[in-house]
């Protein structure tokens, strides 16, 4: 397992949170939904030199900030009848049966997701029962997405799945070659999941966020940042995101 240590500095009033590990180069990165920073960098990296890497990028920094504080939230889910719910980008509106018999869901006029569950089935229940609902939705398509862009890009995915997860939309083991997808994907427009599933793919051309791997992005999905931009203006989850 490798080693972490951390520690906080103060850039501008800005808390940057800074993990030192047994990597090659220093990574900054902005965290939804408030804009939590972090740096990580290699474990014997000098403090100064980590400071003034921030300041450096402190414009960076301040502009992905602003970003998420003005990104639009959604509003905590109580899952009653006449909530809106979202399916790869299309706005549907909930309405929850209650009868006896096995929870399921499933779509009535292509404009209302109805979600059947046991009589009393408390918030905790019905989330459990949307969200398996939305994990099923995502591993219907994503084989294919998958198979295309491996077939484009020239890589081989040994497996992917799809789990809840606080800071990233996506994730690559490299060294498993294994892909993992967000769950809160299923919510978002198809073509910022396809983006997503290109940028994991590419790390198995490039492990790092470097012009290497931005070429490679432009290589293969030339209005790649659109997409990024879409998925970023999209309303995130009430949930108080960590890292």
């Amino acid at each position: 397992m490798t080693s972490t240590k951390q520690e906080t500095i103060q850039i501008a009033n800005i808390e940057v949170d800074i993990v030192r590990k047994a990597i090659k180069n220093m990574h900054l990165a902005v965290y939804p939904p408030t804009g939590r920073v972090r740096l990580a960098a290699p474990s014997h990296t000098d403090s100064e030199v980590i400071r003034l890497f921030a300041i450096s990028k402190l414009g960076w920094i301040k502009k992905h900030i602003k970003n998420f504080q003005n990104q639009e939230r959604e509003t905590p889910r109580e899952y009653i009848s006449g909530e809106s719910h979202y399916l790869f980008g299309q706005r549907y509106l909930l309405n929850v049966i209650e009868r006896d018999g096995y929870n399921k869901v499933e779509f009535k006029n292509n404009r209302q997701i109805n979600l059947y569950v046991r009589p009393g089935a408390t918030l905790e229940e019905k989330a459990k029962v949307l969200k398996e609902w939305y994990r099923k939705q995502l591993k219907a398509i994503v084989p294919d997405m998958i198979a295309k862009w491996e077939t484009v890009i020239g890589v081989k995915a040994d497996s992917w799945g799809v789990k809840q997860m606080k800071t990233k939309w996506g994730a690559c083991n490299i060294e498993d070659k294994r892909i993992w997808l967000n769950l809160q994907l299923a919510k978002k427009p198809k073509n910022c999941l396809e983006y997503i599933i290109v940028h994991e793919l590419v790390h198995l051309l490039e492990r790092h966020h470097n012009d290497q791997f931005i070429a490679y992005m432009n290589q293969f999905m030339p209005n790649w940042r659109q997409h990024r931009d879409e998925l970023n203006r999209l309303p995130v989850s009430h949930s108080d995101w960590e890292y």
